[in-house]
């Protein structure tokens, strides 16, 4: 297998707080460890695997709103999707590991998105369409 390194999530030393988020086809194994507030995936730092802003200030979302940037560190693992699939999907892990930790975060976190899981997924082809509904141009003769 070529990405043995991305099949483990990163080894650490010490307890950790497990969240699991999902955003179409991508899947976000995501570690809460004490620390500084470094944010890890597959082994990289988020700013080398993140270039868009709006992704970054989207995956610090959680942690602000429960007001603990400083507080712990994001080690996570993500598998499938898309940039944009993995940074949702992250943010719901996060989100979801925060409220393993203290449950009185579940108003402020509920409020801003980050607990219900995104249902949108991609459409299926339907048969005799050229996609899930574009159809072929109608000729009359």
């Amino acid at each position: 297998m070529a990405d043995e390194e991305t099949t483990k999530p990163a080894q650490r030393p010490g307890k950790y707080i497990f969240g699991t988020g999902r955003r179409k086809e991508a899947v976000a194994r995501v570690r809460l460890y004490e620390g500084g507030g470094t944010i890890e995936i597959n082994g990289k730092p988020y700013l080398d695997v993140f270039s868009r802003n709006l992704h970054q200030i989207k995956i610090r979302k959680p942690l602000e709103i429960a007001g603990m940037q400083s507080k712990y560190d994001i080690v996570a693992l993500i598998k499938g999707g898309g940039i944009s699939a993995w940074a949702d999907a992250l943010a719901h892990g996060t989100a979801r590991a925060l409220l393993k930790h203290d449950e009185s975060l579940r108003k402020e976190l509920r409020a801003a998105g980050f607990l219900t899981r995104d249902p949108r997924v991609k459409e299926r082809k339907k048969v005799g369409l050229k996609r899930a509904r574009k159809a072929p141009q109608y000729t009359k003769r």
